[in-house]
């Protein structure tokens, strides 16, 4: 499974069937630049090691290119053509000024002590200096990225405004640590009443015990939806009763190292189960919130959700993505689901560039109007069209892209 290649399938089919002018979807399936560059670093014990590095600029027809750096082994050139290709789709879907870029270096950073980590983001932000800037490129963090390393990355550039997700000292904004996984229950929020199905009840089971993972489970709680699974890259946790402490969770698992640990730290009983069991349980909704292509031809049949809430980038595949459509499973598409977190980074770099500063309350009021917002545009073209969600995402993102045009592209 190559997710470079899936996110072409993907766009095709929904071309042709959203009946998207070919030239555009031509254009689409190309990036504007591609950065791939070496990292010569050396160890604390005086060794040099080389990291492979990327960042790939797809479209900035709407304004700067915008996305994460992620920083894991697995990161590629296809990966990241895939996600940079997914957040000009992104941030067309939630209405906000960017087009889309992503890039990462393949490490895992928890191999590296925190001066290597430094040596290495701060070597490739100078790579990086001439390509990104506030008009130009925008990054982010991502997965095993965050605010001190979004810090070393304007240090090296020399303005706080060319990259959002820093801590709020830095310049960052309120609200953005919960952005993505609160934007995604949003969102959920907004189609359920579109259903006429109140949340106050439901059971939902959470994939990724991360930053959105969390954030999302604990909105849900607040709405009265019964989180009954969770699980991280070791374990799932089920308990019929569901987790109402989410934030407790948070702080075991960061002392004890795993979710399975957490609840034996908090005694709270549950059934510890394989990992990947996570996405076979019995509930309303699904959230696989960790890494692409957790959901394929080969698991989708064994899916029982009845909503499938993507708050991980491309967590289903063109193919599952048939399968589960086949089986009346709502999808609410990563592109709608998942961009909280870019729209927050769109407040901060605002606030960045007009010397404003935002609350809490102001910046999660925003957000979900802005959700819920692009939740009825996303609505009303399926409806009209008799597109799915991901369908009708997809087609309102290129119609904003395609205004945006300059002339002469």
């Amino acid at each position: 499974m190559n997710p470079w290649e899936n996110a072409q399938q993907t766009l095709k089919q929904i071309g042709e069937k959203a009946k998207i002018d070919p030239n555009l979807i031509n254009v689409l399936l190309n990036h504007d630049h591609k950065i791939e560059v070496e990292l010569p670093i050396v160890m604390d014990d005086g060794e040099t090691k080389t990291f492979n590095a990327y960042r790939m600029q797809h479209n900035n027809w709407r304004g700067p290119y915008k996305g994460g750096l992620r920083y894991h082994p697995q990161v590629s050139l296809d990966e990241v053509k895939a996600l940079s290709m997914w957040m000009t789709i992104k941030n067309a879907v939630i209405n906000v000024p960017f087009g889309g870029g992503k890039g990462g270096i393949a490490v895992n950073p928890k191999t590296l002590s925190k001066p290597e980590l430094e040596r290495l983001t701060r070597a490739f932000a100078r790579e990086l200096a001439e390509y990104i800037g506030p008009d130009k490129d925008v990054p982010a963090p991502d997965v095993n990225t965050n605010g001190e390393i979004m810090k070393w990355i304007a240090d090296e550039f020399g303005d706080k405004a060319v990259v959002t997700g820093k801590a709020i000292a830095d310049g960052g904004s309120e609200g953005r640590t919960e952005a993505t996984g609160y934007g995604g229950v949003y969102a959920l929020l907004g189609v359920l009443e579109s259903m006429n199905i109140k949340p106050a009840g439901l059971t939902a089971a959470v994939q990724g015990f991360g930053n959105v993972g969390t954030y999302a489970a604990e909105l849900m709680v607040k709405n009265g939806i019964k989180v009954v699974a969770l699980s991280d890259s070791k374990n799932t946790i089920y308990s019929n009763d569901g987790f109402d402490n989410i934030m407790a969770l948070v702080e075991a698992k960061s002392k004890t190292g795993s979710l399975a640990n957490a609840v034996k730290e908090l005694n709270i009983e549950c059934d510890i189960m394989a990992v990947d069991d996570v996405l076979n349980i019995e509930v309303d909704i699904l959230a696989p919130a960790a890494l692409e292509m957790a959901i394929t031809k080969d698991n989708a049949e064994s899916i029982k959700a009845k909503i499938i809430l993507e708050l991980a980038n491309g967590p289903v595949t063109p193919e599952a993505d048939s399968i589960l459509n086949d089986k009346n499973i709502t999808i609410i598409p990563d592109v709608l689901a998942n961009s909280g977190g870019v729209a927050v980074s769109y407040y901060e770099w605002y606030q960045n560039r007009h010397n404003e500063n935002w609350t809490k309350i102001q910046v999660l009021e925003k957000l979900e109007n802005q959700m819920k917002a692009a939740v009825a545009d996303v609505l009303a073209i399926s409806n009209e069209s008799n597109l799915t969600l991901r369908e009708a995402a997809y087609a309102l993102a290129i119609k904003r892209i395609a205004e945006a045009k300059p002339e002469n592209n």
